[in-house]
């Protein structure tokens, strides 16, 4: 085993902290990332793990610079990471986590690459409000974009709230409409579906159909499949004892509240 899949599966299993690889390695390219996280992906699932849907980060592109990226990325969401309706949520050994208010999509069927709006959304079952909880093995949030490809896309886990029926017209709406962020009862930040990609959640399904279509290495998309679609809002960090509660303004997708343990 390679000291880079060492030190990630370290991190995961252990919270341990380490220097991002392109510290010493500045060749450390994206591609490469992708190469050592479909290799951790194997790992993981020779232990056992399950995959049941995707992650997709840095969608919000009014946080770009704060993290030193200029794109998207995207990661796999595991059984022992998602949990389906939890009103609460243990930090464990959490690498400095932060919190992001998403919109979380399931699968009906697997999008083609560069589908149209409406074949798009045709792809999509049922919706959900939901906060994925990111962490960071490297110390402060110092990273480049590789060194989040290779720490599982920065995925600690996602809480999803009740799911409701994805129709076409509840989908069109995706694409305008704001979320409140509040932590015990107060609001800290607030967000637009603009923010993704700028057109809202479906924008970062199409990039996600893209991106694992062109990756032979990837494990290909199936229905069934859960994708977070990147927050909303900046990420904040969180603590045990917090009560996080977020809502939008569309009148059909429940709001969503969970406590931290």
């Amino acid at each position: 085993m390679s000291a880079h899949l060492q030190r990630m599966l370290a991190a995961l299993d252990r919270g341990e902290g380490c220097a991002p690889i392109t510290d010493a390695e500045p060749g450390f390219d994206l591609a490469a990332a992708y190469r050592l996280a479909h290799s951790l992906t194997a790992e993981r699932l020779a232990r056992g793990e399950r995959p049941v849907g995707r992650k997709t980060g840095f969608t919000n592109t009014t946080i770009w610079p704060r993290y030193n990226v200029a794109g998207p990325i995207w990661g796999m969401v595991w059984d022992r990471t998602l949990q389906a309706g939890a009103g609460r949520l243990a930090l464990g050994h959490l690498c400095e986590p932060r919190i992001e208010p998403e919109i979380v999509l399931r699968l009906r069927a697997v999008p083609e690459p560069g589908a149209n709006p409406v074949a798009l959304a045709a792809c999509v079952e049922a919706m959900a409000m939901g906060f994925e909880i990111v962490q960071s093995p490297f110390p402060g949030w110092r990273f480049r974009a590789p060194d989040t490809v290779a720490a599982f896309g920065l995925h600690g886990a996602l809480v999803t709230g009740p799911w409701i029926a994805a129709d076409a017209e509840r989908l069109a709406r995706l694409s305008d409409f704001a979320v409140v962020l509040q932590r015990d009862g107060a609001r800290v930040d607030q967000g637009h579906a603009r923010n993704v990609l700028g057109d809202g959640p479906l924008r970062a399904l199409d990039y996600l159909a893209r991106a694992v279509a062109a990756d032979p290495g990837a494990l290909p998309l199936a229905p069934g499949e859960v994708v977070s679609t990147g927050t909303l809002t900046d990420a904040w960090p969180v603590a045990p004892g917090q009560v996080w509660h977020a809502e939008t303004t569309l009148p059909f997708l429940p709001p969503l509240t969970l406590a931290l343990d």
